[in-house]
C-alpha cells in the first residue's frame, strides 16, 4: 500500500511543497492525508485503483465545483486535482462535536446543497437511480417468505411507485450519500465532503434520509419526533428562500422507495452482490450502529404509518404493517434504531 502522499510535479508547481503530512483514517476505497502548504493545513486525497474508481473520481470533483456556487459555503473549498493520480487537495476542515439538535442544521445545509445545480447542469453527474422492478421482486418474496399474505393490488402499487420514482422532476445537486461522518460541523456551518456518489435529481429522496433512517450509512438514527419535523421543516424553508419555490411533494414515495432496496442493507461494498433482502429470514448481520433486521423494522414502520391516509400506496402500508409485526413476532429482541449520532 502506498503511504507517501501523492503530490505530483503540477501540483507542487501550482500549491507548493506539502510539509508534515500524516495518513487520515479513511473508506476502502481512498487514501487520506492531512498535510500543510505554506503552513495551511490541507486534506489530500486519493481513489485508489478498484472498480469505478475514475467514474468516483470525475463524480466528485464535478459535484464540488458545482456546490462551489453556494455561498456561504456547503464543501471545502477545492484547490488542486491531479486527475492521473485521481488526487484532490481540498480545505482542511475543524470538526467540532455536533450539537443534541444537529439534524435541524444538517437539512438546512442539505437544501442549501441541493441548489447548487440548475437544468442547464444537466449531464454533469449521472441521473439518481431508484429501486427497480427486480427490487419489487425482492421485497413481495421476502413477505411470502416470512408466510405474510401479499394484498391484491400490491404489485401495481409497487409498478406505479418505481415509475413516478423514475420520473421524478428535479435537477438537485445529490450527495449521493449524505450520511453523519459525511457532515462537517463547523464554527461557520455544516458542509459535507466524499461525493464520491453524487448525482442530479430530486431533493426528496436524500431529505427522506432523516425519516426512513440514512439507508445507506453505516450510522443508521432516528431523530425523535420534534427534531425530526424541525429538520423538515428547516429543509423547506431553507429552499424557499434559496430558490423562491415550494418544495413539491411530500417524502411517502421517496421513503417508500429506500423500504425497497435491499442494497440499502449493506455497506456500499456488498451492493449488487446478492439479493440482501432474501438473507433475512435466515440471517441478521451488524452495520454500523444497528443491524439489517433493525433498519428493515424502522423503514416498514415508517411506510405503515405514511401511507395509512392515503390511497396510491394503501395496499403497501397494510404489507408493510403486516412483514413489521412478523418480524417482531418472529424476533422480539429487535431494538429500535439509536435516536441519536455516535
Amino acid at each position: 500500500m502506498r503511504s507517501t502522499i501523492p503530490f505530483g510535479e503540477e501540483l507542487r508547481a501550482e500549491l507548493g511543497v506539502p510539509r508534515r503530512a500524516r495518513r487520515l483514517g479513511s473508506s476502502p476505497r481512498s487514501r487520506v492525508w492531512r498535510a500543510e502548504l505554506s503552513g495551511t493545513p490541507v486534506v489530500v486525497k486519493q481513489l485508489i485503483d478498484a472498480p469505478e474508481a475514475a467514474e468516483r473520481y470525475a463524480r466528485e470533483v464535478a459535484a464540488l465545483k458545482l456546490a462551489s456556487r453556494v455561498d456561504p459555503p456547503v464543501v471545502p473549498l477545492l484547490l488542486g486535482t491531479d486527475p492521473e493520480e485521481r488526487v484532490l487537495v481540498l480545505e482542511h476542515l475543524d470538526h467540532q462535536q455536533p450539537r443534541e439538535d444537529w439534524v435541524v442544521d444538517y437539512a438546512s445545509a442539505l437544501a442549501r446543497l441541493h441548489t447548487a445545480a440548475s437544468p442547464d447542469d444537466t449531464g454533469v453527474l449521472p441521473a439518481w437511480s431508484g429501486p427497480t422492478h427486480d427490487d419489487i421482486d425482492s421485497f413481495l418474496g421476502l413477505a411470502r417468505t416470512l408466510g405474510v399474505a401479499v394484498p391484491s393490488g400490491v404489485r401495481t402499487e409497487l409498478d406505479g411507485l418505481v415509475n413516478r420514482l423514475l420520473g421524478m422532476p428535479g435537477h438537485a445537486l445529490l450527495h449521493g450519500d449524505p450520511c453523519p461522518g459525511n457532515d462537517m460541523h463547523t464554527s461557520g456551518g455544516v458542509r459535507f465532503i466524499d461525493f464520491e456518489q453524487a448525482a442530479l435529481g430530486n431533493g426528496l429522496v436524500e431529505l427522506a434520509y432523516l425519516r426512513i433512517g440514512f439507508p445507506t450509512c453505516w450510522c443508521a438514527t432516528a431523530p425523535p419526533q420534534p427534531l425530526l419535523h424541525a429538520a423538515e421543516a428547516a429543509y423547506r424553508a431553507t429552499w424557499r428562500d434559496a430558490t423562491g419555490t415550494e418544495v413539491q411533494d411530500d417524502l411517502t414515495d421517496a421513503c417508500a422507495g429506500w423500504l425497497l432496496r435491499g442494497d440499502a442493507l449493506v455497506q456500499r461494498a456488498y451492493r449488487g452482490t446478492a439479493d440482501h433482502l432474501a438473507r433475512i429470514p435466515n440471517r441478521d448481520w451488524k452495520w454500523g450502529t444497528a443491524t439489517a433486521r433493525q433498519r428493515l423494522v424502522h423503514r416498514l414502520g415508517i411506510v405503515s404509518r405514511m401511507t395509512a391516509d392515503g390511497d396510491e400506496l394503501k395496499a403497501l402500508g397494510q404489507l408493510a404493517a403486516a412483514i413489521r409485526q412478523g418480524m417482531l413476532t418472529r424476533w422480539p429482541a429487535l431494538r429500535p434504531l439509536p435516536p441519536q449520532r455516535p
